[in-house]
């Protein structure tokens, strides 16, 4: 019997016309492993990309969600170990909201560690012979606050939630890594789950 997997990539943010993120998520085949897709673009908006993430998987009832998003400046897929309980926003998301110092669940704790398996994913990447590592920081923007909310939601439940950070495309900027080679990364990492 199939699982079902929920996979999300944000929209274009911060002026630029293409996330990575989501142009690799529609790549992906419908079914990996023995998993079957459901692809969500879903907003660049603090508590709103984590809405629709969770209004999705309430219809589709998933195994495992994981999240897409860009990680300008790195050269590797990266596997987040960790979601943090902070909004520290450096430019505004794509509603205008800026939060500095907020927290993402006020009666949170800290952290959540990812429930996905990390480090096998990492792993998995590099063998498909594509740059991946497992990175110990989601950041303090969209992303992170998308992970925390999620895997707050979902805390001690059996539904697995994790994140992947997604280099530039070239033509954004270097490092970067082609769109191929990222849907295939993601893929690899899809399969170690």
């Amino acid at each position: 019997m199939k699982r079902k997997l929920l996979i999300t990539g944000f929209d274009p943010f911060g002026g630029a016309s293409i996330n990575p993120a989501w142009e690799a998520v529609k790549l992906l085949p419908d079914t990996i492993g023995d998993f079957e897709l459901t692809k969500l673009e879903i907003p660049t908006v603090f508590g709103l990309a984590t809405e629709k993430v969770l209004e999705k998987a309430a219809e589709v009832r998933p195994d495992v969600i994981l999240c897409i998003g860009q990680a300008g400046g790195r050269a590797a897929v990266t596997p987040e170990r960790i979601g943090v309980n902070i909004r520290d926003a450096k430019i505004a998301d794509n509603a205008g909201n800026q939060p500095v110092g907020q927290f993402v669940a006020e009666e949170g704790p800290a952290a959540y560690f990812s429930t996905v398996p990390v480090m096998v994913m990492a792993d998995a990447i590099r063998a498909a012979g594509l740059p991946g590592q497992v990175s110990n920081s989601a950041g303090a923007f969209v992303c992170n606050d998308t992970l925390y909310g999620v895997l707050h939601h979902y805390a001690g439940t059996n539904v697995k939630v994790g994140f992947i950070h997604v280099p530039w495309l070239p033509e954004q900027g270097s490092p970067n890594l082609p769109l191929e080679q990222t849907a295939q990364a993601l893929e690899a990492a899809i399969r170690a789950c």
